[in-house]
C-alpha cells in the first residue's frame, strides 16, 4: 500500500509534493537541500551545505521509518562539478563503510549548492 509522508521536523516542501512515499517496504525520499529546519538559514560554505543536506535527508528518512544506514541509492546534484572531491570527503563522514549506490550530476540549482534524494529500505519492526 502506497503511503505519502510529511515529516513534522523537516523543512516544509516548497511545492506540491511529499517528503517521502513508502511502497512495499521501500522509502522514496524527495530531494532535500541545505536549509536549516530550525532557523531557515542556508550555510554559505559548500561543505556545511552538504552536511546540512544529509542531516535533512536523515530527518525525512527517520520520519518514514528508515535511516541513512538503510539507503540503497542516492542521487546527488551539485552546482559545481569541481567540488566533487569536497563532496566525497563529507559524504564519507556519513557513509564510512558500505556506502549506497550513487549517481552524482552537475546541474543548475536555485539558491543552493547541493540537493540529494534517495531510495531506502523501511526498517522492519
Amino acid at each position: 500500500m502506497r503511503k505519502a509522508i510529511i515529516v513534522e521536523d523537516a523543512i516544509p516542501p516548497v511545492g506540491h509534493f511529499s517528503h517521502a512515499v513508502i511502497l512495499n517496504g521501500t522509502v522514496y525520499a524527495s530531494g532535500q537541500g541545505p536549509q536549516d529546519p530550525e532557523t531557515g538559514a542556508v550555510p554559505d560554505d559548500f561543505e556545511a551545505q552538504v552536511r546540512q543536506t544529509l542531516r535533512n535527508l536523515e530527518t525525512v528518512l527517520k520520519g518514514a521509518g528508515s535511516s541513512l544506514a538503510d539507503v540503497l541509492k542516492m542521487n546527488v546534484y551539485l552546482t559545481d562539478a569541481t567540488r566533487f572531491a569536497d563532496f566525497n570527503r563529507v559524504y564519507a563522514e556519513f557513509f564510512p563503510e558500505e556506502p549506497p549506490a550513487r549517481t552524482t550530476v552537475s546541474c543548475q540549482l536555485i539558491g543552493i549548492l547541493v540537493e540529494i534524494d534517495c531510495i531506502a529500505a523501511v526498517r522492519e519492526e
